[in-house]
């Protein structure tokens, strides 16, 4: 049951008000980079589930390497504060159109994947 989005992505988010548009971006990059992290033989754009926990474990990847220690500020500063909220964004995608679920996929998949503080900041301990 595929439809046609009848709502630009700035609508919606504008509509929800939780998250600006770069998160929704980042989010959306982050599904493409996490295809190519679990399933390096697929051609970029082309459909391959992932699941909630991998697609946390992808932005987390791009995150680290696109802001290294600043990832989790960078991310607080969109309203996204745990694993949860990746989470939110997709399905908020998925209700209007723009994203794919499994039968299978709920929004609980992507809850505690990670810790934040632990993850994004321990990973970068800084050496005086």
């Amino acid at each position: 049951m595929h439809h046609q989005p009848d709502k630009s992505i700035e609508e919606i988010i504008l509509e929800d008000g939780r998250y600006p548009l770069e998160a929704v971006q980042f989010v959306r990059e982050g599904l493409n980079h996490t295809i190519q992290m679990f399933h390096p033989e697929k051609e970029p754009g082309q459909r391959q589930h992932v699941g909630g926990d991998q697609l946390c474990e992808g932005m987390k990847h791009l995150a680290m390497k696109r802001w290294g220690f600043m990832a989790r500020s960078v991310l607080k500063g969109w309203n996204i504060t745990s694993t949860r909220d990746f989470g939110e964004i997709v399905f908020l995608l998925v209700d209007s159109g723009w994203m794919m679920k499994e039968s299978q996929d709920c929004i609980e998949d992507f809850d505690n994947v990670f810790d934040f503080q632990e993850v994004l900041e321990r990973d970068y301990e800084i050496e005086i």
